[in-house]
């Protein structure tokens, strides 16, 4: 390489990495290689997806029911986490609590989550168990247990959890606050966990409805990384899943869509914390969408580090925040972009808004740096390479893409999207989305406390 000269074979090396460095493209120097996969979708409406790793003999197993809180009624709140729970509390030939363990006691692990958008199951073991992780799932999606005295047990854990994690936690209701205020009709409105009226009012009636009109093949699809052969696990999953019978009815997707903002909106609420919060939201696109990825990079230029932007002026040069973080939740359906202060003591929630929004006005007016642009791409690519790196990360971007964007493809083709990015995008995003219309402003103040 030119310029890579001298005495010592050190110095040589040295000079050359450095010019590779400054010399070659981030997305030539880290993109990563292709996830290989097949999809398949079964007669009964079910996906498989299929991506074979064999440096490693295990395997990973995950079913995906695109169903969360977003597909909640009022008043019928909790019910998609509620079932999280209920999956595992036994089946026509499983007793309950026996999934897990029968993963454990062949060495595997085990567990799911709920989100807004979907419910997820999954288990990591030896690959010689496939056949039993897909019978395990199949055997649950088609003869789940849901009795009355399972469902009243398990309603009283879930509000144990909303207990320990959201109303004993100090700031712990913050989030369920802002999008109570934020959204008028769409379903993001209400908190994953639900509400404790809503759970105290739910009956087994309603639960199984639930369960019958989502936990169905069509609208679930099943992601399987690892050692295996893809034609003999195709056989096997076809052979479980298949025998699922179609469900009924379609699964219907008639969820109120949130309508425009029309003017700021500003609130006032008292909470016994120790210190004032401060809160910034604007409302932005859905995951996938163009504008979703100068989103994304938004977000890491503002929060993604002590050295991004608000961490900078409001805690460390401002000294307006004890604690100062902001994100972009991207999600399926349109949602909101939210920058937080906890206002440090002596310091009023005024000082602290007037700071929050003038980081947002910033990127409008004066944009952004090339190096911060290219701090933020190369977070990035680190994000995006240590999350592809097991057999659980594959399937979870191969299933996100699958049901979240309904185009698999963009399980690899998002990375090239990001690294393209460009500071004009990320100027013309904010001025898009960060303006006084959409905009929400909190001051949430400790109960009993001085406005």
């Amino acid at each position: 390489m030119k310029g890579c000269h001298g005495k010592s074979p050190w110095l040589v090396l040295a000079a050359c990495v450095v010019a590779a460095v400054a010399l070659t493209p981030v997305q030539a120097a880290v993109r990563p290689p292709k996830l290989q996969y097949q999809m398949t979708t079964l007669p009964n409406g079910l996906r498989v997806i299929l991506s074979e790793d064999h440096s490693t003999p295990i395997v990973h197993v995950a079913v995906w029911y695109h169903v969360g809180s977003k597909n909640e009624r009022p008043g019928r709140t909790g019910f998609a986490h509620l079932f999280e729970h209920m999956m595992f509390k036994g089946s026509k030939n499983v007793e309950p609590d026996a999934h897990t363990s029968i993963v454990s006691s062949v060495g595997g692990r085990s567990n799911a989550y709920t989100t807004e958008d979907v419910t997820v199951f999954w288990q990591t073991l030896p690959a010689q168990y496939l056949p039993l992780a897909l019978w395990l799932e199949a055997d649950r999606m088609a003869t789940l247990r849901v009795d009355d005295a399972a469902f009243r047990r398990e309603r009283e854990v879930v509000k144990e959890e909303r207990r320990m994690r959201i109303e004993n936690q100090p700031y712990g209701r913050l989030s369920e606050i802002i999008y109570d205020h934020a959204f008028t009709v769409h379903p993001y409105k209400h908190p994953t966990i639900g509400s404790m009226a809503d759970l105290e009012a739910a009956s087994i009636n309603d639960v199984r409805d639930f369960h019958g009109t989502y936990y169905v093949p069509e609208n679930a699809t099943v992601a399987v990384v690892g050692d295996f052969d893809a034609a003999q696990a195709l056989q096997l999953a076809t052979q479980y899943f298949g025998r699922v019978p179609k469900a009924a009815r379609r699964v219907p997707r008639d969820i109120p869509k949130e309508p425009p903002q029309p003017r700021e909106k500003r609130g006032v609420v008292e909470e016994a914390w120790p210190l004032p919060a401060v809160v910034v939201a604007y409302h932005i696109t859905y995951d996938g969408h163009p504008d979703s990825y100068p989103l994304h990079i938004t977000s890491k230029i503002l929060s993604d580090g002590q050295s991004a932007r608000i961490s900078r002026e409001l805690i460390y040069n401002k000294r307006l925040c004890l604690s100062a973080f902001g994100s972009g939740n991207l999600i399926e359906h349109p949602n909101l972009f939210f920058a937080v202060c906890i206002v440090q003591p002596g310091q009023t929630p005024e000082a602290a808004e007037k700071a929050l929004i003038a980081e947002f006005e910033k990127l409008k007016t004066e944009g952004v740096t090339a190096h911060e642009l290219q701090r933020a791409q190369n977070q990035f690519a680190r994000d995006y390479i240590l999350s592809r790196e097991t057999d659980e990360d594959k399937a979870m971007h191969l299933a996100h893409a699958a049901v979240i964007h309904n185009d698999i493809t963009t399980a690899d083709g998002e990375f090239d999207i990001f690294m393209n990015t460009t500071v004009a995008d990320v100027q013309r995003v904010a001025r898009t989305y960060f303006n006084e219309s959409s905009r929400l402003v909190l001051h949430v103040l400790p109960k009993g406390g001085s406005r």
